[in-house]
Formats: C-alpha cells, sequence, structure tokens
C-alpha cells in the first residue's frame, strides 16, 4: 500500500530526467500510472464489500506515537477508486488537451505528485501522517492552480487557494496534537474506541472546532469559499480533477472519518448542518448569476459540497447513504461537465456561455456527454442522480432538526444545480449554431471518450444501482458507524412525498431554465453585492492589517540595532518584573550560597572595567579589546566553577570572535553620529536593570534545593544509549540533537546571507540611489 501512494511521487521525480519524452505521442503513456493504481485497487472491493479492513502499519517516529499506519475501508476505497480512476482519464485528456505544451510533462509531475498525496491522505489512520499528506494537497494543488505562471491572475488565485487551506492544514495539526493529549494516540481507528473519552472530555469543542477549520477551509465551505471560483484559472484538467472529483472532498472526507469520532453530538450535527445549508443555498443562488461556464461549476461544486456536509450533519443512516451515493453522484458528472467545459473552450476559444449554442452539430459525443451528465445533474431518471437525490429528501424529511425549513432549503438547492447543470451541459449544444463557431472542429478521440464515459456510467448506474450497492455504498455507510444491512438501492421507491419532491424540482429547474437566461446584466447586478462578499470582506481586512503592519514595522524597525535590543530588554525588564513582584513566595537563601572569594572579587572588577571601557570609548578597535577582557573574565569564571571544558570552548569562541570583528571593522566606515550621553545613560540604566533582574533569578535558582535526576540519567545513559563519554557532547549531538541541528541551520543560512552580501555587485545606478 505504501508503494502504491509513493508511485505518484516516484513518478514525478522520474520525469524530472525523462521528462521531454513525454511532451510528444508518448504523453499518453503517463495515464498508464493511475489506470495501474485503479486496477490495484479495485482488486480489493470484493475482500472490502464483505467487511475486511486492511491495515498497513510501518514505523516512523516510533517515540512520538509517529508511524506510517494506512487503513483501507469501504470509505478509503471509494475515495482511492475515484482518485484513480478519474485521473486516468484526466492524465489521458491532458494528452490532447495540452499536446505541444512546452511544460506538458511538469503538468504531469504536478497531477501525479497530487494524485500520490491524495492516496496518502484518504489512506492515513495516523493524524500525523494525514496531515503531511493534507499539507501535500496543498503544495501540489498550488503548483496546478498557478501553472500558467505567466498569468498575474493565476498567481494570485494560486497564493489565496494556498493561503486559505494552508490555514486549514495548521488547525488540522492543531487538532491532532489536542486529540493526542486526550487519548495518548494519533491512530484514527484507535480513537474511535475512545470516542466517549474525547466527546466528555472539556477540550472536545475546541478539537471539533479545530477539525471544522480544516474541513471548512479545504471544501470551500462558507465564507471561505471564494478560493474555489478564483482557482477556475487552472487549466481544464486541474479543475476537473481537484475541484470537482478529489481535494475539495478531502475536507468532506476528513469529516465523515470523524464522524464516529467525534459526532453524534448536538455541536457536531448543528453546526454542520448550518454551515452546509448555508454553503449549498448560498452557492446554489450564484449560479444564475454567472456567464462563464468554469464559474457556474465552480459555484455548483461548492453547493454540492455544502450539501455533503449538510447531509454529514444530519448524522441519520439515511443522510449516510444519501452522501455516500452523492459523493459517486456528484464526481461522476460534474468531472464530466469539467472536461465538456474545456473542450469548448480549447475549441471555440470563449467560456461565455450568452455566446454558445448549437455545438452538437459539430462534436456530438461531447454534447451528448454534457446531455447527459446534465440529467444525472438534474436528478432526471434513469440516471443514477435521480437515486441520490431521493435518497437527500429521503434524509431530511426524516431529520428531527426544523423537518420543513430542511426541505425547502434542500429543494431549492437542488432547483438551482438543475439550471446550473442543464445551463453548462445542455445549452452550449442546442439551439442555432453561431457564425463565429461555424469553423470549430471536432476534439481528438482523448478529449470526447473520458467524459463520454463517466456520462454514461452516471446512466449506467442508474439503470443497475445494484453495480455500486454492496461494493461501494454499503462499505461507506458501515464506515461510517451506521447499519446497512438493510440497505437497497433502486431507481423507483413507489409514489411518496419524495417522488413528489422529485416532481417538484424537475418541473419548477426546467421552467427556469427556460425562463432565465444567463447574461451580463444578471452578472453585473450580482457585483452591485460584490463590496459586503467574504472574500472583499477578506481583502479590506487584509489591507488594514498592512496598513497596520507598516505602521508597527516603521515604528519598531527603525534600522537601529541597539533599538531592537533596546525593546526586547524592556519588555523582559516588564514582565518578568512584573511577575517576580505579584510572587509572594519568591525568596532567596543567602545561607545556602557559597563564600565569594577574592579571585571571584578580582575577575569581576576586572570583567566590569572591560565593560565600561567597552562602553565609553569612542574607538571601535579599542571597544573590541575591552570585549576580549569581558570575555577571558568569563573564561577565568569557568574555571573557577571547574568546568574547564566550557572555559576552553569560550575562551577559542572568544578570541575567533575578535579577530573577526578587527577584520570586519577594518572594512568599515568612520562613524557618522556617535551616541550622545543621555543615550548612553539611558541604555545604562535599561542595562543595569536588566542585569539585576538576571541576577536576582540566578540567584534565587541557586538557593533552590538541586535536582540531580536529569544529571543522572544523562550521565548513566551517556554512553549506553549514544555511546560517548563526554556527556555534554552526547547531550547536544544526540539527546537534543533538533536542537543543535536548528542552530547550526540558523548558522548555514546566516552564513548564506553574508556570502551574497560580500558578493553583491550593484550597477553603478544602483549604488548612486543606496548613496543617496
Amino acid at each position: 500500500m505504501l508503494t502504491a501512494i509513493l508511485t505518484g511521487f516516484l513518478f514525478s521525480i522520474f520525469l524530472v530526467f525523462t521528462g521531454k519524452f513525454f511532451k510528444g505521442k508518448l504523453s499518453l503513456l503517463a495515464s498508464i500510472v493511475p489506470l495501474g493504481l485503479f486496477v490495484y485497487f479495485s482488486q480489493f472491493i470484493s475482500r472490502v464489500s464483505s467487511g475486511e479492513v486492511i491495515n498497513r502499519t510501518y514505523e516512523w517516529v516510533p517515540s512520538f506515537g509517529v508511524d506510517l499506519g494506512f487503513k483501507l475501508d469501504g470509505l478509503s476505497l471509494l475515495f482511492t477508486l475515484m482518485i484513480t480512476g478519474i485521473g486516468f482519464l484526466v492524465f489521458a485528456y491532458t494528452s490532447s488537451y495540452l499536446r505541444g505544451h512546452q511544460y506538458l510533462d511538469r503538468f504531469y509531475g504536478y497531477l501525479a505528485a497530487f494524485m500520490g498525496a491524495m492516496l496518502g491522505l484518504v489512506l492515513s489512520d495516523n493524524m500525523i501522517t494525514l496531515f503531511v499528506f493534507w499539507e501535500l494537497t496543498s503544495i501540489s494543488s498550488f503548483f496546478l492552480i498557478g501553472f500558467n505562471n505567466t498569468n498575474p491572475a493565476s498567481r494570485k488565485s494560486a497564493l489565496i487557494a494556498l493561503g486559505i487551506t494552508g490555514i486549514g492544514g495548521l488547525f488540522l495539526l492543531a487538532g491532532a496534537l489536542l486529540l493526542n493529549n486526550m487519548v495518548g494516540t494519533y491512530s484514527i481507528s484507535e480513537m474511535i474506541g475512545m470516542s466517549e473519552v474525547i466527546t466528555s472530555n472539556p477540550y472536545y469543542l475546541i478539537a471539533v472546532l479545530l477539525i471544522f477549520g480544516a474541513a471548512f477551509t479545504k471544501s470551500a465551505q462558507f465564507p471561505f469559499h471564494f478560493w474555489l471560483p478564483g482557482a477556475m484559472k487552472a487549466p481544464t484538467p486541474v479543475s476537473t480533477y481537484l475541484h470537482s472529483a478529489t481535494m475539495v472532498k478531502a475536507g468532506v472526507y476528513l469529516l465523515m472519518r470523524f464522524t464516529p469520532v467525534l459526532g453524534g453530538e448536538e455541536f457536531w450535527n448543528t453546526t454542520l448542518i448550518i454551515v452546509g445549508g448555508i454553503t449549498m443555498l448560498y452557492s446554489a443562488i450564484h449560479t444564475i448569476f454567472r456567464t462563464d461556464l468554469k464559474g457556474i461549476l465552480a459555484y455548483s461544486t461548492i453547493s454540492a459540497l455544502g450539501i455533503l456536509v449538510f447531509l454529514i450533519g444530519l448524522g441519520t443512516q439515511e443522510a449516510f447513504l444519501a452522501a455516500a451515493v452523492f459523493i459517486i453522484v456528484h464526481a461522476l458528472y460534474k468531472a464530466t461537465l469539467f472536461l465538456v467545459t474545456g473542450i469548448i473552450d480549447h475549441q471555440t476559444h470563449t467560456r461565455d456561455v450568452t455566446r454558445l449554442s448549437g455545438l452538437n452539430k459539430i462534436m456530438l459525443p461531447v454534447g451528448i456527454a454534457g446531455i447527459l451528465a446534465a440529467i444525472s445533474s438534474a436528478g432526471i431518471p434513469p440516471s443514477i442522480g435521480f437515486v441520490g437525490k431521493e435518497l437527500t429528501y429521503d434524509a431530511a424529511s426524516k431529520s428531527e432538526w426544523l423537518v420543513v425549513l430542511i426541505i425547502i432549503a434542500i429543494v431549492l438547492t437542488k432547483i438551482f444545480l438543475l439550471y446550473a447543470g442543464f445551463v453548462a451541459g445542455i445549452k452550449p449544444f442546442t439551439g442555432k449554431l453561431p457564425e463565429e463557431h461555424s469553423n470549430v472542429k471536432m476534439p481528438g478521440f482523448l478529449m470526447w471518450a473520458p467524459p463520454l464515459l463517466l456520462a454514461s456510467l452516471g446512466i449506467i448506474f442508474g439503470v443497475a444501482p445494484f453495480i455500486i450497492e454492496s461494493a461501494l455504498v454499503k462499505p461507506v455507510v458501515e464506515a461510517l458507524g451506521a447499519d446497512a444491512s438493510e440497505i437497497h438501492l433502486a431507481l423507483w421507491h413507489g409514489f411518496n412525498m419524495v417522488f413528489i419532491l422529485s416532481l417538484i424540482t424537475i418541473g419548477v429547474g426546467i421552467a427556469l431554465y427556460f425562463i432565465l437566461k444567463p447574461s451580463a446584466k444578471l452578472e453585473s447586478a450580482a457585483a452591485k453585492f460584490e463590496s459586503i462578499s467574504p472574500e472583499s470582506l477578506l481583502g479590506k481586512f487584509n489591507r488594514g492589517f498592512i496598513i497596520l503592519s507598516s505602521f508597527w514595522t516603521r515604528f519598531f524597525q527603525n534600522g537601529y540595532l541597539r533599538n531592537y535590543i533596546s525593546i526586547i530588554i524592556l519588555f523582559l525588564v516588564v514582565l518578568v518584573g512584573y511577575i517576580i513582584l505579584g510572587d509572594t513566595s519568591f525568596s532567596i537563601d543567602y545561607n545556602s550560597l557559597s563564600k565569594i572569594t577574592l579571585y571571584e572579587i578580582t575577575t569581576t572588577l576586572i570583567l566590569i572595567a572591560g565593560i565600561f571601557y567597552t562602553v565609553f570609548t569612542q574607538s571601535r578597535l579599542a571597544a573590541v579589546v575591552g570585549m576580549g577582557v569581558v570575555g577571558l573574565s568569563i573564561c577565568l569564571i569557568f574555571v573557577f566553577y571547574s568546568a574547564p571544558d566550557l572555559a576552553m570552548t569560550q575562551f577559542s569562541i572568544d578570541t575567533l570572535t575578535v579577530i573577526l570583528f578587527v577584520l570586519v571593522l577594518y572594512k568599515l566606515p568612520r562613524y557618522l553620529k556617535l551616541s550622545d550621553f543621555k543615550t548612553r545613560v539611558r541604555d545604562g540604566i535599561l542595562s543595569g536593570i536588566f542585569g539585576l533582574l538576571i541576577a536576582t533569578l540566578s540567584l534565587q535558582v541557586l538557593s533552590e534545593p538541586v535536582n540531580k535526576d536529569i544529571g543522572n540519567f544523562y550521565a548513566n545513559n551517556a554512553y549506553l544509549e549514544a555511546h560517548g563519554k563526554n556527556v555534554v557532547n552526547v547531550i547536544l549531538v544526540d539527546f537534543r540533537g533538533s536542537d543543535t541541528l536548528i542552530e547550526i541551520s540558523v548558522l548555514a543560512i546566516a552564513a548564506i546571507g553574508v556570502f551574497g552580501l560580500m558578493k553583491l555587485r550593484l550597477k553603478t545606478v544602483d549604488r548612486k540611489r543606496n548613496q543617496d
């Protein structure tokens, strides 16, 4: 299973060296990778449908309880089949859609990496592993959305998408750490068995909010939805793969996966119903005000995601069944419509639906695919969309939470989605062919075959829903913790209230399609409210934050290092001083301290003299010498307290520092302005107070009883665990190796910066500007 996940990443690396072979006719070979993975995961259908759960665990960081744990059950199997199956069709479609593109190999690399990240995400059974793959999907999608990097709009959309989903990733990490603190494990399977412990924990609400934050940002729920329409600047294969079938459903997957862990509580269900309900209706209404095909599909996708969140919130067996079926329904018809839109854009060079009609006369197979997808989107029999719509209405009618309001909201949403599906899938192909498109040609087989296959599956599954009933749907419902034994999918459930709601939806939706035509007037009417949209409000907040940041920077970061240090020291003095003054138990036992010796007094006086000489001298070299005296005095103190190794280290560093200072100061110009007497007095007072504070804290620490447990641990384990006889070195290199690595990294980054400044060669114009 790990090999299957890594295949996408390995293929991306492979393309770095062999990418030129995938730019021409051989580009179709890239689709073998997702096809092979689809075949691999398909072999698990019979085992999973019989109730088996396949687990694989590989050690990663066992000391922190983090492993590469993967779990294949009904829920993850459904998503893996969508990721690889639709991925195969998208790869094949891309070979024709982007034929001849100079960066086609790079595009395939991004797609393959994204596929691997999504597979890792839906298969992960460890929350840290899940977080890693979650972030990898955000990073790889950033490159895919911004693939047309010469377009400023594409770059901006990619940054917004990365920013929103990246924040969600931080929420997920925080949620993982909090849940681990509650139950002592990162394993999602183990958390399911401890659900009652989690829900009774006082931090339950915080954990739920963090998971919600991750899911809502990834799955574009209101008010975080606006990144998705902006991401439509990406090429059509990206919109198809990421924004209809896979990535945007990652948040839905997260909610479904954690339903057995965190669900069943009023806060969980109510929040999901409200957020999902607002999202589905708000976005569905937006579709009637759009004229760009991708814009229509983007908002209808957000609405569909809202429906899924809404169904998860209902939390009943009927709702879980409806969600499982609707995931399949939406993946089939929405991927089809995106691929069809890509063909239209590729052949006619426009996505403006007001300029499109009659294309059925030129590209009949594409038109058939679009019409079939529109029928499934509308929930018209005999499509699987009809089955999914009736299940959704059935779940809504059995809700115990404001049934009438819920039914009205879901019916209105479905009406608008029917309208959107007809506009995107039927309108471009019916009616009279405009003169401007009379020379449009039929696309290649690899472009029209994938959408036609997906659209056909939508009808096949509707006519014979038993194909997916036991294989895909029941295992998903069982994975959500509900009973699936009595589930039987059928196209006809009898003449009942649900069927009447379906007839109303179809009738009103079709009437709306013929009455309300997409127009620029409608789009401009919606633009009037743009100033109060979530995106605009966030933009205003960002601008305000930038203004505040600029003021803050100008006030504190004014270019003088001594001011930076003074502010930091003043803050510490106020903070620590306040704590000490407010702590009545703070005291120093002077009797426990050792007596002051003549050597210490003499060394301290020399040290103080060096400090005063350094502060008041007007010579840089003399100041360096004074600092050297201070450093050597500290070396002597280390020797007095039986730390010769520290003394030698201090001596070496101090000597090297003095030499480096001399070399650097030799190249610097003369002082432009020395600090005045008042500034030195002010800095001296602040330094004195800070030094007194540190001395007080040091004396208090020294007067405390010595606890040697940690020291004994290091002494007893230094040789046994790290095979080192020098305990200090072992602590730095092994026990605290991560700290040392970070410190080395900081020094390396600083060295690179210094090297870059040393090698900087400004042009004459730039040098003159800097001097001015």
